[in-house]
């Protein structure tokens, strides 16, 4: 189907929309790709259809299939973050990506709730070793009664409490929270090769 005046100025505006929307999610490079991706398939599928019953309704029918601008550039931005994250394991992608399948479905809300609780674990440990060298009388194992209650700082150490542990605790303080960070991620990124694969398989 070859475009009127009047069909490439509605396709121009869907892209110019488009180009708009995708601003909200990416920077200006990427998205000046993202639009010229976009509009060849676009282009592809306009020029493979025929204007029946006339071109307004079919270039309407083509862009309704294809969806609101908005929509197109949210999948569009979390598929380049989710292909990111996976490919590079970077951690700002990792957590967009996260997010993204966090507000997806109830199973990709409760995965990215036990990933974001591995990363401020992980991330609490290694908190816990950097302020152990400033703070050595508030930070450590912590007894009430003998009986072992937590690990951490505690500002200011309550009436009963115990601080036990000396600068021995900065590396296993390290070591946990390094294992965790690592565990975590790695889980992350299988998670998000797995939801990939089942989007792809699902288109």
């Amino acid at each position: 189907m070859t475009l009127s005046e009047t069909g490439e100025s509605r396709v121009n505006g869907y892209l110019f929309v488009l180009e708009r929307s995708l601003g909200t999610f990416l920077p200006k490079d990427v998205r000046t790709d993202a639009v010229r991706e976009i509009e060849s398939h676009l282009r592809d599928r306009i020029a493979a259809a025929t204007p029946a019953p006339d071109e307004r309704r079919a270039l309407e029918k083509i862009l309704d299939e294809l969806g609101p601008p908005l929509r197109v550039a949210q999948a569009y931005s979390a598929e380049r973050t989710i292909d990111e994250a996976v490919t590079t394991g970077r951690l700002v992608p990792t957590l967009r990506a996260i997010q993204h399948i966090a507000i997806t479905t109830i199973s990709g809300f409760l995965a990215a709730l036990g990933l974001m609780i591995g990363y401020i674990t992980g991330t609490a440990f290694l908190v816990v070793a950097a302020l152990k060298p400033i703070f050595p009388n508030n930070v450590g194992f912590w007894f009430v009664n003998g009986i072992p209650t937590s690990i951490g700082v505690q500002f200011p150490v309550p009436p009963g409490t115990e601080m036990r542990g000396g600068y021995w605790v900065i590396p296993i303080a390290l070591a946990c929270g390094l294992g965790i960070l690592v565990g975590t991620h790695r889980g992350a990124r299988r998670l998000l090769a797995r939801w990939r694969t089942r989007r792809e398989v699902a288109l």
